[in-house]
């Protein structure tokens, strides 16, 4: 059985994110894959995400946190709304005909429904095509990709595992997917 895998490589992952502003422009799967790049949420966390988890109508401002109880675990977890995260909000989400109610990704089918996870699959699945990846890219990946590129930047595992809500320094480490590359990297580097 095949693991699920991280976008390592920066030129796969500009072509990723690329997929839907530029080859086959939609801004929601634009959206859908900027926001879980940026915010290590699980796909069914993302996609049961309204405007009022985002926008705060009363005082027409965006909020600084994104605040969920996790379906899986039933924590609660606070994520930080970065940079990236506003940018892509701001370029695309049109408040102006929305409710707090509004779905984040809605169906365009289905207006009363989030959008499936099987459509969010597809919608990853087409990007990491586009961008050469293999079998091994799922919606997860975009969870991973988080954690390994925050883990190659300096951020230890054991924030990565808080931010993750595992309860097991060994479940972070099995979602950095760390391989020889990376390990031969810190030889490369290290000068005593």
């Amino acid at each position: 059985m095949s693991t699920t895998q991280p976008i390592k490589s920066p030129e796969q992952l500009t072509a990723f994110k690329n997929y839907y502003l530029q080859e086959h422009p939609n801004p929601r799967n634009h959206m859908l894959i900027i926001m879980g790049l940026n915010s290590a949420l699980r796909i069914s966390d993302m996609l049961n995400l309204t405007y009022g988890n985002l926008y705060n109508f009363e005082h027409r401002t965006w909020r600084t946190h994104i605040v969920v109880t996790e379906r899986k675990t039933g924590k609660t977890n606070r994520i930080y709304m970065n940079r990236e995260i506003r940018e892509i909000l701001e370029q695309y989400a049109d408040i102006e005909e929305k409710s707090p109610a509004s779905w984040l990704f809605g169906s365009q089918l289905q207006k009363s429904k989030p959008l499936s996870r099987f459509q969010a699959y597809r919608i990853v699945k087409n990007a990491a095509a586009f961008a050469g990846l293999d079998a091994n890219v799922s919606c997860h990946s975009l969870r991973k990709t988080f954690g390994y590129h925050a883990w190659k930047q300096g951020t230890p595992p054991a924030l990565l595992m808080s931010i993750y809500n595992h309860s097991a320094y060994g479940i972070t480490k099995r979602y950095l997917c760390i391989d020889q590359d990376d390990k031969d990297e810190v030889f490369a580097k290290i000068k005593i």
